[in-house]
């Protein structure tokens, strides 16, 4: 599906499903601006727009094959970028999913393409449809909307990932058990794809102006300074919850290490003790004769040296803090 959005800047008006075989009458004008969002489409739909625009088959191949990183390529005219939304469902299998939207950023013209919707576009195309608010004030403008849109999305995200990793070291230790390390696997995978789509995201964004990068007016430069600013404070939380669950996963190991051991002196303190005694009475259980055998006072010397090695082992293993 194919949606439109024209701000001719000589009546400072807004026109909607404009015909797209007339593209080059409608940004005949620099000024002008043409925002063409192509959504839950079919590879027809994206061919024949190639060539409505002249986009190279390399960008187009971009955009049908989903790539997990993002990019910005230059080709002659406009640049072409690979981005990533976030959706967070924490009783789904994964938590995380990612919808790649695809961006060509021409000179007066911005074509959007993505499979699902994408909050932050459908709150822009909203807007623009009652008002040119967001297309006044140029192409990288209108890109810069739609990427602050979908980095607020991610706010919400880390929030409850803090949250997560949080209750969990909590659990650690009041309700060890393997859930819980399932439970850091899966937040760590969470942590891993999100780092994999925000860490390309941060690096395009940063160096705004550069060979490497696309122009940005220098009227919208701050907001892109903002935009950066955000994307930074994500990644950087990004990191710090890496390596807080990957401590966390090793405090959960040692303290289950720990505790397997706790239990391993305390059969070992057990087993000695046991054999011990065993012994003796093994060896005076025998079918044999021995000496004093029909003796009462024997039976009662045996007790007490059996007793007295009981409570002298027990003795050394608190003297050496064993138990």
């Amino acid at each position: 599906m194919i949606k439109t959005y024209f701000y001719e800047h000589e009546n400072e008006i807004m026109h909607h499903d404009v015909d797209l075989t007339q593209v080059k009458r409608l940004l005949a004008d620099e000024r002008n601006l043409l925002w063409v969002d192509l959504f839950d489409w079919q590879p027809r739909d994206l061919q024949w727009l190639g060539r409505m625009f002249s986009f190279h088959a390399l960008a187009i191949e971009d955009c049908i094959y989903d790539s997990p990183r993002s990019k910005v390529d230059r080709y002659d005219g406009y640049d072409f970028f690979e981005l990533h939304a976030l959706r967070y469902n924490e009783d789904s299998d994964p938590e995380i999913t990612s919808e790649e939207l695809n961006v060509f950023l021409g000179k007066n013209y911005v074509v959007t393409v993505h499979k699902k919707p994408i909050a932050s576009i459908g709150r822009i195309a909203d807007v623009s449809r009652k008002t040119p608010h967001y297309m006044t004030k140029g192409p990288d403008y209108l890109l810069y909307a739609i990427v602050d849109g979908i980095t607020d999305t991610y706010f919400p995200i880390m929030e409850r990932i803090s949250a997560r990793i949080d209750e969990l070291e909590v659990e650690i230790y009041e309700h060890p058990a393997l859930a819980i390390t399932e439970e850091f696997l899966s937040l760590k995978r969470t942590i891993v794809m999100m780092r994999r789509a925000i860490a390309p995201q941060r690096r395009i964004f940063s160096n705004i102006g550069t060979r490497y990068t696309f122009d940005v007016r220098k009227e919208n430069l701050p907001y892109y300074m903002d935009l950066t600013d955000h994307l930074e404070r994500v990644s950087d939380s990004i990191e710090v919850f890496r390596d807080l669950v990957s401590s966390a996963l090793e405090t959960y190991s040692s303290y289950g290490t720990a505790k397997t051991n706790e239990a391993i002196r305390v059969l070992t303190i057990i087993t000695t003790l046991t054999a011990t005694l065993t012994l003796i009475t093994g060896i005076f259980g025998m079918n044999v004769p021995l000496p004093w055998q029909k003796s009462w006072w024997s039976t009662l010397v045996i007790a007490a040296v059996m007793v007295g090695l009981s409570l002298w082992m027990v003795r050394a293993f608190r003297k050496r803090n064993w138990i």
